[in-house]
Order: C-alpha cells, then sequence, then structure tokens
C-alpha cells in the first residue's frame, strides 16, 4: 500500500432539499457568476429556485451560459475576461463536469497571467489564489465537484488536458439525487460508464495486491452496474439514482485513490477521442477500455494477476480448470458484454474515428509511465486501430 496524504477541502451536502444551504455558503459574495451549460437548468425550474436563493442574499448574478461539453481555453478565457470586468467574486457552476471544469479553469485564469501554459503544461505550483466557487451537481458521471481538476480543450493546439490542484477544489458541491432524474438515458449511461471507468483505472494503478482500496473499488464497480441497469428501467428510482450520484464522487475525489498510484492512461485517450469527434467522454472510454485490458493485458505478471482478480471478484469468472489468461479474458469479454447490454459499446469508427485520424490522436494523448506497463505513441496508435 503506497504512502498517503488525505485531505478535501470541499464540503459535500447530499440528499434532499440540500440547495437550502446556498445562501450561507455564498460567504456574503456580492457579485455571483452563474455558470451553466446549454439550458436545461431553466427548462426543469433549477435556474428559477437557484437565482431566488442567490438574489435573496442580497448579491447580483453575472450570467455565463453556453458551456458545451469539452470546455475549451476560448470559453475559459471569455469566462474570466467577464469576471474580470463585472468584479465576480463567486462563481456558482451548476451542471456536470463540462460547466464545472470550466469554473474552475474561470476562477484561476481570471487571477493568473499565462495560466494556460504555466499551469495546464507545465503544471507550476498555483501562484494567485483562484476566485472561490461551489457547484450544484446536476448530472452523476466526472465526479469533478470533488477534485481541483479542470480539463480543457485548447483549439489551437488540439490538446485537452488537466491538473489536479487543491486549490481548485470546489468550497462546497451540493448533490439532490433528484435532479438527475431527468438526465437523458444517453448521457446517463455515458455518466455511469465514465464513473466506472475511472473506478478501473483506480484498481489497476499500483499498489496491486489485496490492498483495501481494491476491495472498496470493486464493491463500488458493482454496486455502479446494478443501479445503473435499475435506472435504465426506472429513471426515477431514488435509491439507485442516489448511489449512482454519490460512486460518481467517490471516483473523484481521492476517498477511494488512498494507498492507489492513479494511473488514468484510458482517460488521455478518451479525452483526445471526443474532442477530435465530439462524441460524449464516457462513450469513448467504452469504446477503448474493453480493447486496451486486451492489449496489456501479458504486459506484466502485475497487469495479468490483477485482471484475474477483475474476473473472479467483480464479473463472477470461476477459474477452475482454466489458465490465469483464460480467467482473464473472460472477464475482458464480460466487460464488453455488459458494456454492450447497456447500450454503451461503439467502435471508434461508429464515434466518427477514421484512420486518417488515428494518428493525431496518438500524438496528442499524453502517456503515463506505469510500473507495471508502459506504453508509447506507437502502442496508442495500435490500439486505437483495433478499436476501430
Amino acid at each position: 500500500m503506497n504512502d498517503f496524504t488525505f485531505a478535501n477541502p470541499t464540503k459535500f451536502y447530499f440528499g434532499n432539499k440540500q440547495l437550502q444551504v446556498l445562501p450561507s455558503e455564498l460567504g456574503g459574495a456580492k457579485v455571483v457568476m452563474l455558470a451553466y451549460g446549454t439550458g436545461s437548468i431553466k427548462e426543469s425550474g433549477l435556474y428559477d429556485r437557484i437565482v431566488k436563493l442567490v438574489e435573496d442574499t442580497g448579491a447580483r448574478i453575472v450570467e455565463f451560459g453556453g458551456i458545451a461539453a469539452n470546455p475549451t481555453l476560448s470559453k475559459v478565457e471569455e469566462g474570466a475576461a467577464l469576471a474580470n470586468d463585472e468584479g465576480v467574486d463567486f462563481i456558482l457552476g451548476v451542471g456536470g463536469g463540462a460547466v464545472m471544469d470550466c469554473a474552475k479553469a474561470i476562477s484561476l485564469v481570471a487571477r493568473q497571467d499565462r495560466a494556460w501554459k504555466r499551469h495546464w503544461i507545465r503544471h507550476e505550483p498555483l501562484i494567485a489564489e483562484p476566485i472561490p466557487h461551489g457547484f450544484v451537481v446536476t448530472c452523476a458521471g466526472s465526479g469533478s465537484e470533488g477534485n481541483g481538476r479542470a480539463v480543457i480543450f485548447n483549439e489551437k493546439t488540439n490538446v485537452k488536458t488537466g491538473e489536479d490542484y487543491p486549490e481548485l477544489n470546489a468550497r462546497f458541491a451540493i448533490l439532490e439525487p433528484e435532479t438527475t432524474f431527468t438526465v437523458p438515458r444517453e448521457q446517463t449511461i455515458a455518466g455511469a460508464y465514465t464513473t466506472l471507468s475511472h473506478l478501473m483505472e483506480m484498481y489497476f494503478s499500483t499498489d496491486i495486491g489485496n490492498v483495501l482500496a481494491d476491495d472498496l473499488l470493486e464493491a463500488t464497480m458493482k454496486n455502479v452496474m446494478a443501479n445503473l441497469e435499475t435506472v435504465l428501467e426506472n429513471p426515477s428510482d431514488y435509491r439507485a439514482r442516489a448511489s449512482l450520484l454519490w460512486a460518481s464522487s467517490l471516483a473523484e475525489n481521492h476517498v477511494l485513490a488512498c494507498g492507489k498510484e492513479g494511473i488514468y492512461q484510458v482517460r488521455n485517450i478518451a479525452n483526445q477521442v471526443s474532442v477530435n469527434t465530439g462524441c460524449p467522454y464516457g462513450l469513448a472510454l467504452a469504446a477503448v477500455q474493453p480493447q486496451y485490458y486486451r492489449f496489456v493485458k501479458v504486459t506484466s505478471a502485475l497487469m495479468t494477476w490483477q485482471l484475474k482478480r477483475f474476473a473472479i471478484n467483480v464479473f463472477g469468472v470461476d477459474p477452475q480448470g482454466k489458465t490465469d489468461i483464460e480467467v482473464v479474458v473472460e472477464g475482458i469479454d464480460a466487460l464488453l458484454a455488459w458494456t454492450k447490454k447497456i447500450g454503451a459499446h461503439h467502435t471508434l469508427t461508429e464515434l466518427g474515428v477514421t484512420i486518417e485520424d488515428v494518428p493525431k490522436i496518438a500524438k496528442a494523448t499524453k502517456i503515463i509511465p506505469m510500473k507495471y506497463c508502459r506504453l508509447n505513441s506507437d502502442d496508442i496508435e495500435i490500439l486505437l486501430e483495433q478499436c476501430l
């Protein structure tokens, strides 16, 4: 089990009628930027509830809508300029991962010159203090409410990347499961697969070998899969929606990562696929993840051992009379079968990737050095071709 230091400064409000804490959590802010996506919060009535609560504090609202999936650096810079022009002293993000990542980035770019080069490319320590911010989470999946990572797409360089800075953690996150009842089916599936992928990538990071984190991760993975199937049958099942929403936070707020290295190679590949095609990030993950495990299954004895454990403990593969590799392959097949069952599986071709796109995507993908599995850009290119 690896050494770790754990702290999470974000306060989580989870359950029914949690939005009522918003006025007290704004901390006397005078000018609040309300950041949101393409308008679904207005259709649901959530927008009106939030506006009233904020205005009742006497704060002035500065609207910043239109944040799309794969938030761009130009959108961040637009928001940062608006925040500075209007004297914004608090940013309230209402939405999913794209909105939260964009709001975190705005909070830093508004206060720091040349922030992209310093903090997204060079990963330098923060100097400026970001604008305080908090979130009202409307869909499960990214878990962005529980960390300081802001994943942003730079259109000029065609690179999507992010770094996790604790200083960028939200002051608070409000999670009301009922707000997720109306999330469209495809978005629900993509969100749950995103959560599952984040959990799997932690699981396959070192330290490996009967560590506590792996038992917790296995339980959470099985819970996500079971509750997604329930939600697909009954979108208004409160218990299942609540479980998916909290699992999403747990997958990214570092609790389950304690003692693990936290290597996210599939995430980096999917980031580049999603910005090159415009497909949902979760579906890009689903297109790559099963094939990725086939690709790396024999890269080391440690990887084979963990894949065997995954097959047995998560998918119930019976190891009797089988070689380790046979168990591993059966487990990967089970993951792919479940991906198809829930409607998440697509080839990269179906998502819009062509053979001509592959070298560009591979080149843009950040390579993570792993103790048990070392890939390079050529490996990524071969893997992508296998996913077409």
